[in-house]
């Protein structure tokens, strides 16, 4: 048995998974395993397009960590803080949208935009809750279904993003999966 005290065991160098939870019956929030509300998204659809904000739980909606702008039906752009060009992180283009699969590509600001090779990729089916972010061939974030035992089908209702230790910040996989899932939460 391993002692608890030993310090490989409870060492900060190894980090672990972070897994936040979503649910379709509260689409708004994303929860840790003991239901506390870690980030909030806001949502506010406009006639042409809409924006997405990515917030601390108790924060103002003037004082968003990520606001995630619909450009058209098959991109988005993601800023830092509020909408503004000064702001812009990162900007994702859907280059997949079939029955059974969807892709996207992730081009962080920084690199150059018209480059085929994107800075993260997302891969998956959305009515499966199944997406898979991709940094090269590293598996940066994945959303998974619920399993219970004994039980023949699985609700969809509730599922699991785990996000593996990486340099890449939380928030910006949760506005990556807000993409991902446009409305289909």
């Amino acid at each position: 048995m391993a002692n608890p005290s030993d310090p490989a065991i409870c060492s900060p160098a190894l980090p672990i998974p972070i897994d936040l939870f979503l649910s379709k019956q509260h689409p708004d929030y994303l929860t840790n395993s003991s239901g506390d509300i870690i980030y909030r998204i806001n949502r506010h659809a406009l006639k042409s397009s809409s924006v997405d904000k990515i917030l601390l739980p108790h924060a103002d909606a003037a004082d968003p960590l990520i606001s995630i702008f619909r450009v058209n039906k098959e991109s988005w752009e993601g800023f830092k803080g509020d909408v503004g060009e000064e702001n812009l992180l990162f900007k994702v283009q859907r280059t997949l949208n079939k029955l059974r699969r969807t892709e996207f590509k992730v081009f962080l600001v920084g690199g150059n935009l018209d480059d085929s090779n994107a800075s993260f990729e997302m891969k998956g089916w959305p009515f499966q809750r199944s997406c898979t972010v991709y940094n090269g061939n590293t598996i940066v974030a994945q959303t998974s279904l619920m399993h219970k035992l004994r039980q023949i089908w699985v609700r969809r209702g509730r599922f699991r993003l785990t996000i593996f230790p990486s340099s890449v910040d939380p928030a910006l996989i949760v506005a990556l999966i807000v993409i991902f899932f446009d409305g289909r939460m």
